[in-house]
């Protein structure tokens, strides 16, 4: 499968502005783990994937402002997202962290063991949407969660966000990822894009627009990274 066509996600003015946030700021804080974990996934023909360093800082500062114990992350590729969020969360902190893709978990998963935090972590290997419908026909997860992070198929945003919206607590966050999609959601058309990214780009549009006028969030979109737009519910 070829790479894609993008070779970060950076959405500042400039690579140097971003580089000049990474050393300043953010590379001085992160952990020899995570550091270790970005080294390498950064060789994946897939690397672009990953959760920028910068975005998984704010996620561990959410988290522990929030005082979360119970998040759920959906799409986890190697896991550097997922390790921010296992090293924020207390000790008897929980993670149902959800990926069709065993194998790019299992890249990340040393790091995760090194940094002993592998107790944390529940993995479910599947696709986003079956293990939730499980939760909710169960009965025993609805308002169990404090944070949700999404970072799977863009097009099922929309049927995420109805289930989430029974399995966060209120008052809890989710955040959706990517959803500026490398700038180009400014473009009318997406005509930069492939066929299959225009596509994504599409759904991730339509998905914004419907997150404006929802009534049972507050929400704010971040220009970090590749976007992530942030929900709370209200009820």
């Amino acid at each position: 499968m070829a790479a894609p066509i993008f070779v970060n996600k950076n959405l500042l003015q400039s690579d140097a502005l971003r580089q000049y946030i990474l050393e300043t700021s953010v590379y001085p804080r992160e952990h020899e783990q995570l550091k270790a974990l970005r080294d390498v996934t950064l060789k994946h023909a897939w690397g672009v994937m990953s959760t920028p360093p910068e975005e998984g800082q704010l996620l561990c500062l959410l988290l522990k402002l929030m005082n979360a114990k119970r998040t759920m992350e959906i799409s986890v590729f190697t896991g550097y997202s997922l390790l921010c969020t296992a090293l924020a969360l207390p000790e008897d902190g929980k993670i149902t962290a959800i990926d069709v893709d065993r194998k790019s978990f299992e890249i990340g998963l040393p790091f995760i063991q090194k940094a002993g935090v592998e107790k944390k972590i529940d993995f479910i290997e599947s696709e986003g949407l079956p293990p939730l419908d499980k939760m909710l026909q169960e009965g025993k997860e609805d308002g169990s969660f404090d944070f949700v992070f999404v970072d799977g198929d863009k097009e099922n945003y929309s049927q995420y966000h109805e289930r989430l919206m029974k399995l966060v607590k209120v008052g809890g966050l989710i955040g959706y990822d990517n959803t500026l999609w490398f700038g180009t959601v400014a473009d009318p058309h997406g005509s930069s894009l492939p066929e299959g990214l225009r596509i994504m780009r599409d759904c991730l549009v339509k998905f914004s627009k419907f997150l404006a006028t929802d009534p049972r969030v507050e929400i704010s979109q971040i220009c970090i990274g590749d976007g992530i737009t942030l929900c709370r519910r209200l009820y």
